[in-house]
């Protein structure tokens, strides 16, 4: 008896048992590698070209994704695995619209597959075109959703303890961030969180201040703000020196795009380089989200920025930003303990729905 049990547990493991889903591998491949299967045609360069585009405020050229292409012949099963997947179908017979479908953990898990259905060659190029940025937005917002999950097993929660005490929101601090500073002057509050191990030094600011203006949610407002608050608080080495922020050159002024985080809720997102200033030659690439709180009228704004001298630094920095989409305003949290969920819908879900 004891041994059939055994047996039964162990084909449902192999198998995947009917309760919890199909069980599919993990996904292969590194963070930001995109595996592309198409025809060869005269329109893959340009497909290939605007996922492998140069990423925007970086101090040296590197692209969005590492690109791999592959025919649908060679597309066998030990490519199918691959983290992120973008399949290119063109079938006259079997479309009679072109269209996008997004889906997780097709082959693997997490993995993140989207698939372009076309009725014919001849509108590749235009339908590519028109769709080009928001399907590579869409495989970058996987990854961070990735690592931002990962963060959560991985919590500083003494660091998230200070944030949620001191702000009133919520953040998950990595727990290889130490928190190295905790101060206010007048109504402006900052905590400052770094790792500096390894050859990489990697730092989170959480600071908040009162909603005044209108015009606060724009790039010049924001950048203002940003040089306001780090040459008040992040000093370097050097007596006088601060941490200012890029606007030398035309193609390195920051960059400012609304985005959608939590539940559709609206963040400014700044994009930019940092520089000390009468100091060090030192600097590197910053991420920053910036929300209003409406409850107690104030605005937060967490940042991430890189410090990576020589070395390639879109991986660090992507895995940083990660950090700032998991912050909370505090009536999204009261929202969330609100919560109640029935038995039929705790039941666990096939992944292949999610």
């Amino acid at each position: 008896m004891k041994k059939a049990v055994v047996l039964m547990l162990a084909a449902c493991l192999l198998l995947g048992c009917k309760n919890t889903g199909t069980v599919r591998p993990s996904a292969t491949g590194t963070i930001y590698e995109l595996l592309v299967v198409m025809p060869k045609a005269q329109y893959s360069s340009a497909i290939v070209d605007s996922l492998g585009a140069d990423m925007p405020c970086l101090p040296q050229k590197e692209a969005y994704f590492d690109v791999t292409t592959v025919t649908p012949q060679l597309f066998d099963n030990i490519l199918k695995p691959s983290r992120n997947i973008l399949y290119v179908d063109i079938n006259p017979e079997r479309y009679t619209t072109n269209k996008i479908v997004y889906i997780s953990n097709v082959y693997s898990q997490p993995q993140a597959y989207c698939r372009l259905q076309l009725r014919s060659e001849d509108e590749v190029a235009e339908f590519w075109e028109e769709n080009a940025s928001t399907i590579r937005s869409w495989f970058v917002r996987q990854e961070l959703m990735r690592q931002a999950k990962f963060n959560k097993g991985f919590c500083n929660f003494r660091g998230r303890e200070v944030v949620q005490k001191e702000l009133g929101v919520d953040i998950v601090v990595p727990n290889d961030y130490e928190l190295i500073l905790d101060t206010a002057a007048a109504d402006l509050h900052f905590i400052w969180f770094c790792n500096n191990k390894g050859s990489m030094r990697r730092d989170l600011v959480v600071y908040s201040y009162p909603y005044t203006d209108a015009k606060t949610f724009s790039t010049r407002y924001l950048i203002d703000k940003r040089n306001e608050v780090m040459r008040q608080f992040v000093a370097g080495s050097l007596d006088g020196s601060y941490m200012g922020t890029e606007e030398g050159q035309k193609d390195l002024v920051p960059l400012m795009r609304g985005i959608s985080v939590q539940d559709n809720q609206y963040a400014a997102e700044l994009r930019g380089l940092w520089k000390m200033l009468n100091g060090a030659a030192m600097g590197g690439p910053f991420v920053s989200h910036t929300r209003l709180d409406e409850l107690s009228q104030r605005i937060v704004t967490a940042e991430v920025f890189i410090y990576a001298a020589g070395q390639k630094k879109r991986n660090a920095l992507r895995q940083a930003e990660a950090i700032l989409y998991s912050m909370r305003m505090p009536e999204e949290i009261n929202k969330l303990k609100e919560v109640t969920v029935s038995a039929e819908e705790a039941q666990p879900q096939n992944p292949a729905d999610e």
